[in-house]
């Protein structure tokens, strides 16, 4: 071997030996990964961060559901969290509900339109969007709509941390995924 490659050669040699040794050392405890999809799989997590309250955090969903009992076949909710650097308590960040409904939703007051394909409206701190025709049957309803409602305080006006069309894109954003995953892992 020729001594002007002896230092290359030691150099490479260590450097294998690290990547080795960091890829079969133990590093503690392992995490398990992160959900994909939040929101009974209405939500990317790219998407369920968008909506935030300042204060970071991880993002994380407690998710419910109730089939069948009450005026509601179809009733499912999540309220996004975020984790406090503080304490194991979680914050509440926004809530999603998606529910069964015999009434066409009503636009309300002020807010704007979801767009091209999707039926609903949004504002800064609330939003609403109704799944195709076809949906809450798929979905076991016998209720002619099945809408998705976001409800989100942290982006209220009166808080003022985001500008009012910055909110209403993000709920138009959310509330758009939402329907939009909701109605193709439905199938309709």
């Amino acid at each position: 071997m020729n001594k002007k490659w002896l230092p290359l050669t030691v150099v490479l040699g260590a450097a294998g030996l690290a990547v080795v040794t960091a890829s079969i050392w133990p590093d503690g405890e392992e995490k398990p990964p992160l959900p994909q999809t939040l929101c009974h799989g209405a939500l990317s997590r790219q998407t369920a961060e968008l909506i935030d309250d300042g204060a970071g955090g991880e993002v994380s969903a407690e998710e419910w559901e109730r089939k069948g009992k009450g005026e509601h076949a179809v009733f499912k909710g999540c309220q996004v969290q975020r984790a406090n650097p503080d304490s194991d308590s979680p914050r509440g960040i926004y809530q999603l509900i998606i529910e069964d409904t015999r009434s066409a939703p009503a636009r309300k007051k002020d807010s704007v339109p979801l767009g091209p394909g999707l039926t609903g409206w949004a504002l800064p701190d609330k939003a609403e969007a109704t799944l195709p025709t076809g949906c809450a049957a798929r979905m076991g309803s016998t209720a002619p709509y099945i809408t998705v409602t976001l409800s989100a305080p942290s982006q209220s006006e009166k808080k003022g941390r985001v500008d009012r069309e910055t909110a209403i894109r993000h709920s138009v954003a959310l509330v758009s995924e939402a329907a939009t995953n909701l109605a193709r892992n439905t199938g309709c």
